[in-house]
């Protein structure tokens, strides 16, 4: 029987894997049908240029859209490869990467549920390529898989020794490219915080934290020896006009800032905004480290992300990739209404069906579509609120 079942196994995932490869197939096509610009993967390559051209980073306006550079100037130095690729090849090199950097965010997210299984994987990542998120990443170009696969390697590992090398180092380097992922350094600090007032040993989390701040400080002052006139204007200013990213109230901002612009039909949600995601951040972060005391790694990285998503000025829907872990957490726990729930919603592209586009109709939504422009944010919430439930009363620390 056992030889049966080896067997059975082993056949399963040549399947799985013909299914993936099928459909990233079928995904490619389409891709190329719907002729997609990959526009911010042409504002990284602009950045690089502008870099090793030596020109002013922070003025750049590249693309018809006249895009700007947005991210910290450590972003444009790992950007300055994407300059030695013709379009094509760059585009058909992105996808690649992309997709890879998919099939490893699966297998982490996986591992991190405790459901690491080989052929798993391949299935999981033949669907999830078509979901909202993940599509849309790919039709951007966008980095999301990359800083998802880097926090995700850096908080699924175990230590050996009760010591883990090189942690941190992929969170800070996520935070150095795009800053939301500082969240997760928070949440360790938090974490060794709490274990140690309550009597237990919160040095692990406390040295997780450190590194994490220790490899950001690192790449972040020598990017600043290389390009020092573009790192004091993004971190003396440019760091905290978050307009330059866009309208808030665009449908594709699925934070609670775009979410309350939508509902108040205002372009700059103010003093509710900021009540809220102080709220929201408190609430989420206590969540998360419940979890972690608990022993409960995947609900307190998954609850901290989707935080992190949340009280984000922006998070447009692509951002959203983390709705993959979301919703195998949610299978693998038995929340099995939550989970097809969650996975119907970022598989819709319901947010996409209301007005959007040149004009600013978001500024003009009702009812129904309100509802459906606040679908991402809405089951975010409704996700915390899950994990509070179950992370509920006292716990006892558990590293």
């Amino acid at each position: 029987m056992t030889v049966i079942a080896f067997s059975g196994a082993r056949r399963r995932v040549p399947v799985a894997l013909g299914a993936c490869l099928l459909s990233f197939t079928a995904f490619w096509i389409a891709q190329r049908a719907a002729h997609v610009s990959m526009v911010d993967l042409m504002v990284y390559r602009a950045e690089g240029a502008t870099v090793r051209a030596g020109g002013d980073l922070y003025a750049l306006r590249t693309t018809a859209a006249h895009l700007p550079a947005t991210y910290p100037p450590f972003a444009a130095l790992v950007f300055t490869p994407l300059t030695l690729l013709a379009t094509p090849d760059l585009r058909a090199s992105a996808t690649a990467a992309n997709l890879a950097l998919l099939l490893a965010f699966v297998w982490l997210s996986l591992k991190l549920v405790g459901h690491a299984r080989g052929a798993s994987a391949w299935w999981v990542t033949a669907a999830a390529v078509w979901c909202e998120p993940v599509w849309t990443t790919l039709r951007y170009g966008q980095v999301n898989l990359l800083l998802a696969v880097l926090v995700l390697w850096d908080l699924s590992r175990r230590p050996r020794d009760g010591r883990m090398r090189w942690a941190g180092v992929g969170l800070g380097l996520a935070t150095a490219v795009k800053l939301t992922p500082a969240l997760f350094a928070v949440f360790l600090l938090a974490t060794g915080a709490v274990a140690h007032l309550r009597g237990g040993d919160g040095r692990p989390w406390l040295r997780h934290a450190r590194g994490a701040a220790a490899a950001f400080t690192v790449v972040t002052l020598l990017t600043a020896a290389v390009l020092p006139r573009d790192s004091w204007r993004f971190w003396t200013g440019l760091v905290f006009r978050t307009s330059r990213v866009g309208h808030a109230e665009e449908t594709a901002n699925q934070a609670l800032r775009g979410v309350l612009a939508r509902l108040l039909h205002s372009p700059d949600p103010g003093a509710l905004w900021a009540a809220l995601a102080t709220l929201v951040a408190a609430g989420g972060l206590s969540v998360a480290v419940a979890a972690e005391l608990r022993g409960h790694r995947a609900w307190a990285v998954t609850v901290c992300a989707v935080t992190a998503l949340l009280i984000s000025p922006v998070s447009w829907s692509h951002h959203w990739v983390w709705c993959v872990p979301l919703v195998l957490l949610l299978w693998t726990r038995g929340h099995r209404t939550a989970a097809l729930g969650t996975l119907l919603v970022f598989c819709s592209y319901a947010l996409w069906w209301v007005p959007h586009g040149p004009g600013r109709p978001e500024l003009h939504q009702g009812g129904v579509q309100l509802t459906l422009s606040a679908l991402y944010g809405g089951a975010g919430l409704a996700f915390l609120a899950l994990a509070g439930h179950r992370c509920r009363g006292p716990a006892a620390v558990r590293p």
